[in-house]
């Protein structure tokens, strides 16, 4: 099932809800963000949404479990979302109808879906297709915050380029990078044997062979967070990578799927989706560029963030 995921300004918490026992539960206010409420409700409907395909296979204990374990820090991205919201509204800034259908279309064409495809996705997670809107209309409007608040206020000058190109010289000699993607078991803890990981490995190994879709396999199988990307590390230097990942890479071209491998970490299957030996100069400089603007992009919103905060009512009642 396609997991049609919105809250990318919000740390993605894959936690249970508890639907069955939800039911019996009257509603409650759990958090006030100045004068509106975030209600046990919305904190639910939010958690299940976001909910993991692996995380539903789970026993109920497990979930629930987990849930609890979750539930505080996923609300305090809620409250953020809900101060940014705010100052959204402050400074006029809104999504309309025509921006919300446009950003659908845009989904159903990248997952080849049509509306009641769509649709029927929705219900098996719990949302409607009205809900669904809403939400888009929510992530256009604090793109759009955040970029007026944040993002236009960064400027990275060509002499901050030189300057941390001068600082860091081995980046002109070193543009060897592969875009991989894997799938990744954790090494057994204890006295655990390795052979039943190996099997587990063999097995999916078997099923690339025969064609079913590396990133497919690697959101159901991999035990890596890039599981949810369909195992995608993006491109990786090679002098960053660990031997046993050089060592297997040596043997490979664009297109491969590796032999299953072990690490300190674990058992890995990769797969070399794309092979980058050199860039121009400009294009070495706006990489460099862009890697500056994302690192004061994300101090600056952190900053920003806590400011709404401190001049925030926030009152929370879990």
């Amino acid at each position: 099932m396609i997991k049609l995921r919105l809250f990318i300004l919000i740390p993605l918490i894959f936690i249970f809800y508890a639907g069955a026992q939800a039911a019996i539960l009257l509603d409650r206010v759990v958090a006030v963000v100045n004068q509106e409420v975030i209600t046990w409700s919305d904190l639910y409907k939010a958690m299940e949404f976001e909910a993991s395909d692996k995380m539903k296979e789970l026993k109920d204990e497990e979930k629930r479990k987990i849930f609890k374990e979750n539930e505080g820090v996923f609300l305090e991205g809620l409250i953020d979302m809900k101060l940014q919201l705010q100052v959204a509204r402050q400074s006029g800034i809104e999504a309309t109808p025509e921006d919300v259908n446009n950003a659908i279309n845009d989904i159903k064409k990248k997952y080849s879906l049509d509306e009641p495809a769509l649709i029927e996705s929705l219900k098996k997670e719990g949302i409607t297709f009205d809900e669904y809107k809403k939400k888009i209309g929510e992530q256009i409007i604090l793109n759009r915050v955040v970029s007026q608040q944040v993002r236009s206020k960064i400027v990275v000058s060509g002499a901050d380029v030189e300057k941390h190109m001068a600082e860091n010289k081995d980046i002109l000699t070193d543009t060897e990078a592969y875009r991989i993607r894997q799938i990744f078991f954790k090494k057994p803890a204890g006295g655990t044997d390795r052979k039943t990981i190996e099997e587990k490995a063999d097995t999916v190994l078997q099923q690339l062979r025969a064609g079913e879709d590396f990133s497919s396999l690697a959101k159901k199988y991999s035990e890596d967070p890039s599981s949810k990307t369909g195992g995608d590390l993006g491109f990786v230097k090679k002098r960053f990578m660990a031997k046993e990942f050089i060592d297997a890479i040596s043997k490979m071209k664009v297109g491969d799927v590796s032999q299953p491998f072990w690490t300190d970490r674990g058992l890995h299957i990769i797969k070399i989706e794309e092979k980058s030996d050199t860039q121009s100069e400009a294009q070495l400089k706006e990489g460099i560029r862009n890697k500056l603007l994302e690192k004061q992009f994300s101090e600056k919103y952190k900053n920003w963030l806590r400011g709404l905060r401190e001049n925030a009512y926030i009152e929370i009642r879990l």
